[in-house]
């Protein structure tokens, strides 16, 4: 590849500023940002800096542009900047990284499959044991404060360590929690419990190793797809855990560790598996971006807390989260209690009204996924795509719930729910993957802030759920109350969130360096 001599023009701005210096050029106008500390000496302000043409990003029209290579019939699959193209469809679900989003679906599925337990199990344990539906409430709860403790601390130990390791050592935690559950329930109250909140530590750290295998593997225009593949397979854990015993789900957990551990590596960088041209097009794709780590942090172990709870697209996200946690263990603990009193099916059916919708749900993550790529990928900003999911994501279900509530029939009821569920779906392209996009390098520990306020929420809703009933004597009450707080988080995301990365590391300038061709 021969090189161009190209005239450069920099300018200096803070990380939230807009540059101070831009001369139009029609037509051969390219950017390049990159992060400097704000320490840099003033002879590093000036000077030739030369870059390739692999990492040049236009601003321009791309089509007028003059060829930088001369490309062979050998690169078929490289673009006219020497860079590969987007893959097709049938490339795109054959490569390496799909089988990492695989894997990951797999691992959330045994996560969300050893959790559901419970919800079915609790009609039996409730009634051998007298229960009133405030402490089968809490009782149900035992999971999320053991998952309040992990996903902070879990998140960490991602950003720091990577994904990798992190979620194998989650998932034969998680497994042998549920291996011991059966045992533990037939020994005594505060062994079931103590299992419960074993299983919820070990599992804090599912979505955050999920987060950062994505990032590290998926180009950002890829991401929503991958995350909608990962938690198709938590949606299906859902119908899983309602069939099979713990027992089963135990063994699926260690026979994954043993793959996961073997086939699956880190960074695409190390993997021995993947085709030149995979490898080629996610390093291009990252190097538009700059948005992420190629290995785990060796320094630094504590985050930035304080700034990371100063920024309002945190809040943002860690309100999204709680809604998306408070309406998800609601369903999860409640329906097939919900089927059974209102509606007086037996506990097999009311299991199997309830597990219908997760199966939808996992289709429509996926479905959601494809959308919100195709959205970025057409020129809607990435903020504006993650706001339209996530809208969806919320204000569908809040209608949905309001039809629930007035269903006479079982088959209705399972239709409202199944479209509530269905519709929550799309929100895992809005606020999920929104945690890569404002914090790369601190998603990690990001999305543990946001499942922490998740877990409170998830708490309030699944014991408040059992306390309202004994109060108000409705159900139906409960689920317009959680409509409405549906509502209310949709507004605060859509006023709060961004698409753009944030800067919460509080240091640094962005060198903004313009490129002419001429």
């Amino acid at each position: 590849m021969e090189s161009s001599s190209l005239s450069l023009s920099l300018s200096l701005s803070s990380p939230n500023g807009a540059p101070q210096f831009f001369t139009p050029f029609p037509n051969h106008e390219f950017i390049f940002r990159k992060r400097f500390s704000s320490h840099f000496t003033d002879q590093k302000r000036s000077g030739i800096i030369s870059l390739s043409p692999i990492s040049l990003r236009p601003v321009l029209r791309r089509d007028s542009l003059p060829p930088l290579c001369s490309v062979s019939s050998d690169d078929a699959r490289l673009g006219s900047f020497g860079e590969p193209e987007a893959p097709s469809f049938m490339v795109f679900i054959t490569s390496e990284r799909v089988k990492v989003a695989a894997m990951l679906g797999l691992a959330l599925a045994l996560c969300n499959a050893d959790r559901v337990v419970m919800s079915v199990a609790i009609v039996p344990l409730s009634l051998a044991h007298g229960w009133s539906p405030s402490f089968s409430g809490i009782v149900q709860s035992s999971f999320l404060w053991g998952y309040l403790v992990s996903p902070i601390a879990g998140g960490t130990l991602v950003d720091y360590f990577g994904g990798k390791v992190v979620m194998g050592w989650g998932v034969a935690l998680w497994s042998l929690a549920t291996f011991l559950t059966p045992f533990a329930a037939e020994t005594s109250l505060w062994a079931l419990l103590a299992m419960r909140a074993m299983l919820g530590i070990a599992e804090g750290v599912a979505l955050p190793s999920m987060n950062n295998m994505v990032a590290r593997w998926f180009p950002k225009t890829e991401r929503a797809r991958a995350v909608g593949i990962a938690m198709a397979g938590f949606q299906l854990g859902s119908a899983i855990g309602l069939i099979l015993s713990p027992i089963l789900m135990s063994q699926g957990g260690f026979l994954w560790v043993l793959v996961w551990l073997s086939a699956i590596s880190s960074t695409p960088d190390r993997s021995s598996q993947i085709s030149k041209y995979e490898l080629e097009y996610i390093l291009s794709e990252r190097k538009k971006s700059f948005s992420v780590q190629n290995k785990p942090k060796t320094t630094k172990m504590i985050p930035p807390f304080r700034r990371l709870l100063s920024k309002m697209p945190t809040w943002s996200l860690i309100v999204a989260n709680a809604m998306h946690s408070w309406g998800f263990f609601v369903i999860l603990s409640w329906m097939p209690i919900y089927f059974n009193s209102i509606y007086h099916v037996d506990l097999r059916r009311a299991a199997w009204f309830s597990a219908v919708p997760w199966s939808v749900m996992a289709f429509m993550g996926y479905f959601g996924g494809m959308l919100s790529d195709m959205l970025i990928r057409n020129g809607t900003s990435v903020t504006l795509t993650r706001k339209i999911m996530q809208s969806i994501g919320f204000l569908g279900p809040s209608v949905a719930l309001i039809g629930l509530t007035t269903a006479k029939i079982p088959s209705i009821a399972s239709a409202w729910l199944t479209l509530a569920v269905g519709l929550k779906a799309f929100s895992h392209s809005g606020f999920l993957v929104n945690l890569q996009e404002i914090a790369p390098h601190y998603s990690g520990v990001l999305h543990g802030l946001s499942n922490t306020g998740g877990t409170l929420a998830a708490i309030v809703g699944t014991v408040g759920a059992g306390f309202f009933v004994e109060l108000v004597g409705s159900f139906q009450g409960f689920l317009l109350l959680t409509s409405l707080l549906y509502f209310l988080a949709t507004l605060f995301y859509n006023v709060f969130s961004t698409g753009e990365r944030v800067d919460f590391d509080g240091t640094g300038y962005f060198i903004h360096i313009i490129i002419y061709i001429p």
